[in-house]
Formats: structure tokens, C-alpha cells, sequence
């Protein structure tokens, strides 16, 4: 039997820093800073092209806009290097994660049936005394509805329909119903295990593709295990 673990995040997922080049009013930062870049320098150009000959710039208001400029400037080349670095840091967590691919991750995602029996996890709230496990089929139609444990423990769930036929392979997503007294308390999804065919890194997250096709966040995996 495989036990679960609670995965390891690269340290760029579980402490991230402010990217350079965040998007921000439709433009990058980097590029907002050089183009204050730019037109600071055209600014400075001009005005000593066109200042009065018998009325030069004070000594100390030039110092201050030179200081000014080379501010910008170094503000300019050291966000350069952070996005380099920022850059770097997404492969080294891309390559940590690389590992997770051919296990089983515990998300809450749909997951691929293809006849051998999933391992699921209901979490029903813990006043309910009744809790109905429903399984919809990818086009979002219920194809089961029962009765299962109020229990937090894992399941499995064979895919046998309610007159005891296989269900197709395919996709499937699972919610369960809980009750107290009669009474209705809530809808909630359940979490399954799934096979994890591939890494990503894209918009500054680290991705996992499953063996259904849907895509989640790395962060948002509960544990892993060794596929059965």
C-alpha cells in the first residue's frame, strides 16, 4: 500500500517575490522605467540646448538632475538583473517538480476513469449524519448518486453504475450532498488522486498537467503518491 505524502514546493512557490516586469497599467514596469528613462534624458538635452547664456543653470539644481538621471539608470540595469534572476529561479522550480511527474497527486480536479478504481476523498462537514456521493460524467450529467461513509477517510470508488454495468472511461468529477436531520447543509467537491503527465511553468506559476488534460496550480496539491 502507498502512502501519501505532503509534497515539497520550491522555495520560489512557497516564498514568492515581487516580479519585475509585473504587468501594470497595460505596460510592463521595466518598460515604464525606460521610457522615464528616455525622457528624462530628452528633457535634460533640451533644456541645457536651450538655456539663457546670461542666465545659466544653478551649479547645484544641474548636480541634482544628474544625480536624478544616474538614479534612473541604475534603476534601469538592476531591474534587468532581477528579471534574469526571477527568470532562473522559475527553471530551478520547474526542474523540482519535474519529479512529480508519473505520481499520483491528491487535487480537486476531475479525473480520468479508464477502469481501474479511483481513490477519492470527501471531506462532509462534521454535523452531518448523511452524505451521498454524486459522479457526473465530462458533459456535467449525474451517471451515480450514493450513499457513502460520513468519513473524512479515503474511498474507493469502483465506477459500477447503479445497475451494477462499468461506467465508460472518460472524465469524471465528484461532489458530495450532506444532511443533518433531514436537513440540507451543503454541496461540496471531492478531492482525488490523479496522475501527473506533466510540469509547466507559465505566467510566473509552476503547473501540473493530470491525466484528464486539466491543468492545476502546483501549490494547490494536498499530497502525493507513488501511482498504484
Amino acid at each position: 500500500m502507498t502512502t501519501a505524502t505532503s509534497p515539497q514546493l520550491p522555495a520560489a512557490l512557497t516564498a514568492p517575490a515581487a516580479q519585475p516586469g509585473q504587468q501594470v497599467n497595460g505596460k510592463t514596469t521595466a518598460a515604464a522605467i525606460s521610457s522615464d528613462f528616455e525622457t528624462f534624458l530628452n528633457m535634460l538635452t533640451v533644456q541645457m540646448e536651450n538655456q539663457d547664456p546670461l542666465n545659466p543653470m544653478d551649479a547645484t539644481d544641474q548636480a541634482m538632475q544628474l544625480a536624478t538621471f544616474s538614479g534612473v539608470e541604475q534603476q534601469v540595469q538592476t531591474n534587468q538583473l532581477l528579471e534574469g534572476l526571477g527568470a532562473q529561479l522559475g527553471l530551478m522550480g520547474l526542474s523540482d517538480i519535474a519529479g512529480w511527474v508519473g505520481m499520483e497527486a491528491r487535487v480537486d480536479s476531475p479525473a480520468h476513469f479508464d477502469g481501474s478504481p479511483l481513490t477519492l476523498v470527501p471531506s462532509p462537514p462534521s454535523t452531518a449524519d448523511k452524505v451521498e456521493l454524486v459522479v457526473k460524467n465530462a458533459e456535467g450529467t449525474i451517471v451515480q448518486q450514493v450513499g457513502i461513509p460520513v468519513s473524512s477517510d479515503p474511498i474507493q470508488w469502483a465506477g459500477v453504475g447503479g445497475d451494477g454495468t462499468p461506467l465508460p472511461s472518460g472524465n469524471y468529477s465528484f461532489e458530495i450532498i450532506s444532511s443533518s436531520n433531514g436537513k440540507f447543509l451543503s454541496t461540496d467537491p471531492v478531492e482525488n488522486y490523479s496522475k501527473v503527465t506533466e510540469s509547466r511553468s507559465e505566467d510566473g506559476k509552476l503547473w501540473l498537467v493530470l491525466e484528464s488534460g486539466a491543468k492545476v496550480d502546483a501549490t494547490s496539491v494536498k499530497s502525493l503518491r507513488d501511482a498504484g
